[in-house]
C-alpha cells in the first residue's frame, strides 16, 4: 500500500469470485458487500465477511449490516434484488478468462499509457495463491518495467 498505492504507482482494484463450490452463500455475500458499498461500507462488509466465512446465509448477512449501522431497509432491498447479480458474474467470468481459479487471487496488468482509464488492461501476469511482500514487489517492478518501455 504504502510504496506502490499510495504513491500512485499502481492501481488497486478489488473483483469479486465467491467460491460457490465451496461456500454456497458466497455469492450473495459478494452482491451484500456490493450492497454495503451503496452506502460507503464495502471494505467493513467484506472485512466482515471474510471473518466469517461460515456464517454467510442471508440473516448473517442482515445481521452484518445492521452491525455496520446500514440503513437495513435499503441494504435488503438492493441484496434482494439481485441488483449487483450480473456484476459478480462478469467478475467471475473475467477470473476464469486470466486463469484466476481461487482466492486470493491476483492480476497485475498493465493499461494503456495514453488512457489509463481504457478499460482494455494488458495481462502481465496471473496468479492465485498469498505471496510475500518480496514476491510481490518482484512481479510490480517487473510491471512496471515492462509499462516504461511501451
Amino acid at each position: 500500500m504504502q510504496e506502490y498505492i499510495k504513491t500512485g504507482k499502481v492501481r488497486y482494484v478489488f473483483r469479486d469470485l465467491p467460491l460457490v463450490q465451496i461456500h454456497p452463500h458466497a455469492f450473495k455475500a459478494a452482491e451484500a458487500a456490493n450492497c454495503a458499498g451503496e452506502q460507503g461500507k464495502f471494505w467493513e462488509m467484506h472485512n466482515r465477511l471474510f471473518e466469517n466465512t461460515r456464517a454467510l446465509a442471508p440473516a448473517n448477512l442482515t445481521q452484518y449490516a445492521q452491525a455496520l449501522g446500514l440503513d437495513g431497509a435499503k441494504f435488503a432491498q438492493c441484496l434482494e434484488s439481485g441488483k449487483h447479480a450480473a456484476e459478480v458474474r462478469k467478475d467471475m467470468s473475467d477470473a476464469a478468462a486470466a486463469q484466476v481459479g481461487g482466492t486470493p487471487g491476483f492480476i497485475i496488468g498493465i493499461v494503456n499509457p495514453k488512457n489509463p482509464r481504457d478499460p482494455n488492461v494488458r495481462i502481465f501476469r496471473s496468479f492465485t495463491g498469498a505471496q510475500s511482500y518480496a514476491a510481490f514487489k518482484a512481479m510490480l517492478d517487473d510491471a512496471l518495467a515492462e509499462a516504461e518501455k511501451q
